[in-house]
């Protein structure tokens, strides 16, 4: 899981989904200011490692974060990072 969160496309996306609760890969992309291909590339790995799940509407698929420990997860990952940039 850490392994995933190195690499700064699948942060976005993983904090897109948490601000937004449920997106498309074409909003992901709006969103993260990158192409589709790379974020379907993204979503599939995050969800072999149980990151995200999805949901398919007709053509669509829609993605979510797993459960409540991503979601945790990238919380505490987020007010680490505004503990050390505060103590700098």
């Amino acid at each position: 899981m850490f392994r995933l969160l190195g690499d700064p496309t699948r942060v976005r996306i993983l904090y897109a989904l948490l601000e937004a609760g449920e997106l498309c890969v074409c909003d992901i992309a709006a969103v993260v200011d990158t192409n589709e291909t790379k974020v379907s590339q993204a979503m599939r790995l995050l969800r072999s490692a149980g990151a995200v799940r999805n949901r398919r509407d007709g053509r669509n698929v829609f993605y979510r974060l797993d459960d409540v420990h991503v979601r945790m997860l990238l919380d505490l990952s987020r007010e680490h990072l505004a503990h050390t940039v505060a103590e700098n």
